[in-house]
């Protein structure tokens, strides 16, 4: 009887298909793959679950990617995502049910506590993230919204938790506000930290707390990722800034480092031929520009700096609106880059209905 994640992973990926069916049934058949829109069973083409291959490792069957958030896995977590599971528990026991196969040990009468882990820790990062849920709906799409970011794409980084907790120091006592969490991954993925920015009750503006983002985790040479990065990549620090630049350029992978410190020590991928670093206008954004930019140049990538008119590109968009900002980036852009996302860009703002 399979005991460990592994062994059920293995099982499922025996009868790929029957599970993509079964748990993503918004999906079809294409060649060697189910395509389905995302891990949650969002009907689209996004992401891609090979169906045959070898039991262990690269190409693996069971193994998913989607193109459109960066995010990948294996089968336990298409039960997990599409089910809206938390505990692995409760994930290996929905896989057992499917495969007919008994559980390992009667269901206590009482949900068992939860191992503790380190606050603050890569493991309390992505339970964190579990935890939340996706922002359609959500005061996060409020927020943005407020900041001028809308719509958002590949927003799959990002989640709601209504009731996350915030301390303002050891001595004071425990607060709940809504907050917008978003993931910090590294190039393969895989969660290292989490980034909480704490909003206000009714979602326009941050919640009136002392300092309304923290991040936990892993967080160096890693960041917030909107699409799936290959040769063309931009940074910068914060998440609204970087947003604000994905409702003009929709179509280019981002990345959100956090602080420039952070942006700085960004780790970049193996596949990048030229890096936009989208500086703040100030003395640590000059300072994080010059140290990514000898970073790139030494791993011969090509650097090209994106300059805003203000303090930010969210100061820009609000302050000068959508159009201006295109107009203000067309020209900092590789005049191939500009035909290549400037024009992707305007016609998927136009059929989203946004001026």
């Amino acid at each position: 009887m399979p005991r460990d994640a592994s062994e059920l992973a293995r099982r499922l990926a025996r009868d790929a298909e029957a599970v993509c069916r079964h748990y993503l049934s918004t999906g079809r058949r294409q060649g060697r793959y189910w395509t389905v829109g995302d891990v949650r069973n969002t009907p689209g083409r996004s992401m891609f679950v090979r169906l045959s291959g070898p039991e262990f490792g690269p190409g693996a069957a069971g193994h998913w990617t989607d193109a459109a958030s960066a995010e990948h896995g294996d089968l336990l977590d298409v039960i997990r995502e599409s089910c809206g599971l938390v505990d692995f528990r409760d994930v290996a026991d929905e896989a057992r049910r499917f495969l007919s196969l008994p559980c390992v040990e009667p269901r206590p009468t009482s949900k068992p506590a939860r191992t503790p882990v380190s606050v603050g820790s890569p493991e309390a990062a992505r339970r964190l993230f579990a935890m939340s849920r996706p922002i359609g709906g959500t005061l996060v799409e409020t927020y943005l919204c407020s900041r001028g970011i809308e719509p958002v794409h590949d927003a799959g980084a990002l989640r709601f938790h209504p009731r996350c907790y915030y301390r303002p120091d050891e001595r004071s006592p425990t607060e709940t506000w809504p907050a917008m969490i978003a993931a910090v991954t590294d190039l393969d993925g895989r969660i290292t930290g989490a980034h909480r920015t704490w909003l206000a009750p009714d979602g326009f503006g941050k919640a009136p707390v002392d300092t309304p983002r923290r991040a936990m985790g892993g967080l160096l040479g890693h960041a917030v990722r909107f699409g799936a990065a290959d040769d063309v990549l931009a940074v910068g620090e914060g998440i609204e800034t970087m947003l604000s630049l994905r409702c003009a350029l929709p179509a280019m992978p981002m990345a959100a480092a956090l602080s420039a410190n952070h942006l700085a020590a960004l780790l970049l991928p193996p596949t990048l031929c030229r890096l936009y670093v989208a500086r703040d206008a100030d003395a640590a954004g000059d300072m994080a520009l010059a140290a990514l930019t000898e970073r790139a140049e030494e791993a011969g990538i090509e650097a090209l700096a994106l300059s805003p008119r203000i303090g930010d590109f969210n100061e820009d968009l609000r302050a000068f609106g959508l159009g201006a900002l295109r107009a203000a980036l067309r020209v900092q852009l590789a005049p191939q880059d500009a035909a290549r996302f400037m024009h992707r860009g305007i016609r998927l703002t136009t059929i989203s209905g946004r001026p």
